[in-house]
Parts: C-alpha cells; structure tokens; sequence
C-alpha cells in the first residue's frame, strides 16, 4: 500500500489553518460510504492528525477540486459561503453529442431519488422540487468527443449529470443518466475544475484549478482548451 504522505502529496494541494484544497479522483468516495473504500477524508485526516470537515460533495465517479476544512468556524464559514452562491464552481464535462446550441443556460427543476440515487427532472409543483440552473459553454471538440465548461446556480445533487441528460448530452461514461457505455474504471467524465471564492477569515481572495485526469480523451480535449485560453 502506498505511503500516506506519498499519496497526500498528490491529493492536497493547498494547506492553511482554516482548510485544506484536496484534487479528489474519480472512483475515490470523498466520504466513508458502504462499500468500506478508504475515502479521500480518511486518507487525509490520517495525514493531518485531526478530524477534518468537507463543506460540499463530490460524487465517488467524478475527479477534482474539493474543500475540507480544518475547524469547526471555516466549516461553517464555508458551507454559508456556498449556501449564499458565493463560492463560484467552474466543471469541465465532456459527451457524445454537441449541445444545441453550443452555449446556454438550462433551467430545470429537480427532485433527489434517494433509494435510486438520482435526480429527475419534475414540473416543479411537489415540495421536495428544486430549481437548478446550469450555464454551459463548448470549449473544444475532437472527432467523437465535446469538452464543456459548466458553471452551476443552486449545486443541487447530481446537477450537471440530470441536466446534460436532459437535453441529450449525457456526460461520458454515465450509464445512469444515459450513456451508451460505461468507462471501464466506472469514472464519469465530469471534473471539479476551479473554485474561487474569499477566505473564510481573511476575506483574501481565493481561486484554484485542478489538473485534467491522466486519460486519454481528457488530455486531447484539454490540449484544444489550453489553446483556446491562451
């Protein structure tokens, strides 16, 4: 097994007193879960000596950023920051198909199917009905693939999985929401790519960017969006 300090290195990649900003990969639980897999909080807060507190989720079969606070007040600071929409969450998805048109804005409403694990869309009338806005931007393209930038309103569950779904484009490798085919790691090609927001007790501006997946489609796709940003 791998040395804990080894495997830290690679997932933590900023520290302070208040928190910490871990890169999670695809197929690790950021939480324990059933399954009993050591999960991303496990293996750092053996790291840290200390109980650590995640502030928003990350699905097991997606990659990227995640916060972990380190104290009870930046955890609380925190989780007020992303209730309020201050935190702003920019994710890479890619698919099959290109959405029509090649940037949008969706607007559903969602209900959480806890014994299915699953969002569906609804008309918006039942109680547990939530409003999910999602922003949307084709930022490259190969011969079969389509890379997305996505930027969420509300940070419901399973969000950008239900919504691209809806209108067609469901994410690579997400059989649940309508991929033809699963990715043989059981990975999503969905990635937390940055956050940015202000320090919980500083105020100072924060913003982060988690590196593409090691995989082949990601790296082609990201090389197209390097050059496009430059």
């Amino acid at each position: 097994m791998e040395a804990p300090s080894d495997l830290v290195s690679r997932l933590v990649l900023y520290r302070s007193n208040a928190f910490w900003v871990c890169h999670k990969p695809a197929g690790m639980p950021l939480q324990p879960d059933k399954t009993g897999d050591r999960s991303l909080l496990e293996w750092v807060g053996q790291y840290a000596h200390r109980r650590l507190y995640p502030v928003h989720r990350l699905d097991r079969p997606v990659s990227g950023l995640v916060i972990l606070a380190r104290t009870k007040t930046a955890a609380a600071a925190l989780s007020a920051a992303f209730q309020a929409q201050e935190v702003e969450k920019i994710y890479l998805a890619v698919t099959a198909k290109a959405p029509d048109p090649a940037e949008g804005t969706l607007t559903h409403f969602l209900r959480s199917l806890d014994h299915q694990n699953k969002a569906i869309l609804t008309d918006g009338t039942h109680p547990d009905d939530r409003r999910a806005v999602l922003h949307y931007r084709t930022v490259a393209a190969s011969d079969r693939y389509f890379l997305l930038e996505l930027r969420t309103e509300g940070g419901r569950f399973h969000q950008i999985r239900a919504q691209l779904a809806a209108i067609g484009c469901p994410i690579k490798g997400d059989v649940k929401y309508g991929a033809r085919r699963g990715n043989p790691d059981r990975s999503i090609h969905l990635h937390a790519w940055k956050l940015r927001f202000a320090h919980p007790i500083s105020g100072e501006p924060m913003a982060f960017e988690a590196p593409l997946p090691v995989d082949v489609v990601w790296q082609a796709l990201g090389a197209s969006l390097a050059r496009d940003e430059d």
